[in-house]
């Protein structure tokens, strides 16, 4: 008997004793989770693979996706999103546009620039500038569970100059001198992006000025010592497209390809035990088109049921019931609400923990109806009620279900506080918004925020917000509907 032999035994045989054993792990309602503790000791019945498989798939559709992008950004150079090679920090100096598709809820606020870090060999060290007081940036550290695992930036370290040495999983060392903190990531690949904030247009040049400071360089660059030895070369998988990950069972394949590089952390031994069970993330490829037709038919039916749970979860973000602030965080803060992570990531992936930015959405007019380009809306900020934010903030229009901005004829996707000086003021002092297809006519248009021909979401955007909209005392607008 070959090892693949052995190892597929060891899957549908020996090691279901020890994972029906388990106590299964919440990731949402749904389908009876302890299904699959209660199992009979023996190979895994379709319908405990079944509800593995969906717990898999909440679990794991953020690190999928996060795949799918970073696989965009920083390897395949055929790509029209394509930044730079891993461990390489890239600056955009514009923002988001309709043209820019891999990232769905795209920020369309300020520059950014961009830092693929493959950690494997040894960490390195990003270096800031000093920034005018005034100018708010950001570093977001993101690992491939897509948690926020630490931040640098105005909100968190101030505008001085500043050394950070990133290091993964693996890394034992202490902090070198010179560095100001040792920031460590649970995943072997991270990310990092840059958020640095433009005043208009006529800003740029000083972006560009700023961004050509920041820099990324190995520790043993940073130390001027010898180079450790590379790591091994990764032979990447093929990503799904989005759509292919909401109905493709290679989903799962692609997800036991990217588990080789996240450690199995103390807290997810038992949950991580469950996914080896069904044969994700062992030491053998998971081939399900090689499996049983029934085992196949449960790892297809298992995306379905994810889709259902998130849904409930979906169906209370457009209700105004669940803030999207609240998908987003560390893992201190999302702990093992995996559903959250997974809803998190489909509605706008990368979103900051709430103290950095606040994300309050309209899926719905006043009246409980979805926005459609199809009508006519308005969205006001009464005197006195604009977003109360350290920095600043937007407005952004996203045409759904895509999630992506939304083409126009005057090249507008959002409405933003510097923006101000040039928006109409109402007779009280406050400020509407009009959110429609066609253009409200010249007197209007400097409030214009255009629409797609059809379903919409807005979403604003609260960088470094104030108490007021952290504790709920400030409540965004509802777009209302007119004639």
């Amino acid at each position: 008997m070959d090892s693949n032999q052995v190892r597929r035994r060891r899957w549908w045989g020996v090691v279901a004793v020890a994972a029906v054993a388990l106590t299964a792990v919440a990731c949402g309602g749904g389908r009876d989770a302890d299904e699959a503790s209660n199992a009979p000791t023996g190979e895994l019945t379709a319908d405990q693979i079944r509800e593995i498989a969906k717990q898999a798939y909440i679990y794991g559709y953020p690190l999928v996706d996060n795949y799918r992008i970073q696989y965009a950004y920083f390897q395949d150079k055929q790509n029209p999103q394509y930044m730079a090679p891993w461990n390489t920090l890239h600056s955009v100096a514009k923002v988001f546009t309709p043209a820019d598709t891999t990232i769905q809820t795209p920020n369309s606020d300020t520059p950014y620039s961009f830092f693929g870090a493959d950690l494997r060999a040894e960490p390195f060290v990003l270096s800031v500038p000093t920034i005018d007081e005034n100018r708010y940036y950001s570093l977001q550290f993101i690992d491939q569970y897509t948690y926020n695992f630490d931040y640098v930036g105005s909100r968190t370290t101030g505008n001085k100059a500043g050394k950070y040495l990133l290091a993964g999983p693996k890394w034992k060392g202490e902090k070198p001198a010179g560095v100001d903190k040792v920031i460590r990531a649970d995943t072997e690949f991270a990310f990092v992006g840059y958020r640095t904030q433009l005043f208009g247009a006529e800003d740029l040049d000083n972006v560009k000025a700023i961004q050509a400071q920041y820099k990324a360089e190995p520790l043993s660059t940073f130390e001027g010592k010898p180079a450790p030895a590379a790591a091994p070369a990764v032979d990447f998988v093929l990503p799904q497209s989005a759509e292919e990950q909401r109905k493709s069972s290679k989903f799962f394949e692609t997800l036991d390809f990217i588990l080789q590089f996240a450690p199995v952390l103390e807290t997810e031994k038992e949950l991580r035990a469950k996914f080896a069970s069904i044969g994700i993330g062992t030491d053998k490829k998971l081939d399900v088109a090689s499996l049983g037709k029934d085992k196949q038919d449960a790892f297809q039916a298992a995306i379905a049921d994810a889709w259902k749970e998130y849904d409930q979860v979906q169906t209370k973000v457009d209700g105004g019931q669940l803030s999207p602030s609240e998908l987003f965080g560390n893992r201190q803060t999302l702990g093992s609400n995996y559903l959250y992570r997974m809803a998190g990531a489909i509605n706008g992936i990368y979103g900051n923990d709430k103290a950095e930015a606040m994300y309050p959405t309209a899926a719905k007019d006043a009246a409980g109806a979805l926005l459609d380009g199809a009508n006519k809306y308005t969205y006001r900020y009464a005197p006195g009620q604009l977003p109360p934010v350290n920095a600043f903030w937007s407005l952004t229009m996203y045409g759904m279900p895509q999630s992506l901005l939304v083409a126009n004829p005057i090249d507008r996707y959002l409405i933003n506080s510097p923006m101000l000086p040039t928006l109409k003021q109402d007779t009280d002092g406050g400020y509407t918004i009009y959110v429609q297809r066609e253009t409200p006519g010249p007197e209007r248009e400097s409030n214009w925020l255009p629409a797609p021909d059809g379903p919409f979401r807005l979403t604003q955007r609260l960088y470094w917000p104030k108490e007021a909209a952290l504790d709920g005392a400030w409540q965004a607008p509802v777009p209302r509907r007119t004639p």
